[in-house]
């Protein structure tokens, strides 16, 4: 089994303003907006052979570290049979003040670098 890289995502006080910005400097274009979310990433979006960048919108910016994370998606299996596997590995839930109703797991590796499992299945 394994997981892919599929999502960066990053804390921004003005995700509309630095989405521009990446999406410049990358040659990326904006594939969605959501809550006040902006993601861009190559013409073949989300999924791609390329990770999306996601800037959310954030009040206060962490003064270190913390503003950034990485976002997988299992590739040989579905969502659950990969978090059982993640935590067999070391990975133990984190609270960052989900709700419990998100498609999608927030976990912390063996060092406490919080990335999240998401739903969906990708390609290897």
């Amino acid at each position: 089994m394994a997981c892919r890289l599929s999502e960066i995502v990053v804390d921004s006080r003005d995700p509309e303003a630095l989405a521009a910005w990446w999406a410049e400097v990358l040659g990326y274009r904006v594939l969605s907006r959501e809550d006040g979310a902006v993601e861009i990433g190559p013409e073949a979006g989300f999924g791609g052979p390329a990770p999306t960048l996601v800037f959310g919108p954030v009040g206060e910016l962490a003064p270190t570290g913390g503003r950034m994370h990485v976002d997988v998606n299992a590739t040989d299996c579905d969502q659950e049979a990969e978090l059982q596997r993640l935590l067999a590995l070391g990975a133990v839930p984190a609270d960052v003040g989900q709700t419990g109703d998100e498609g999608w797991h927030v976990l912390a590796d063996p060092e406490g670098n919080v990335f999240c499992l998401l739903r969906t299945r990708l390609d290897p």
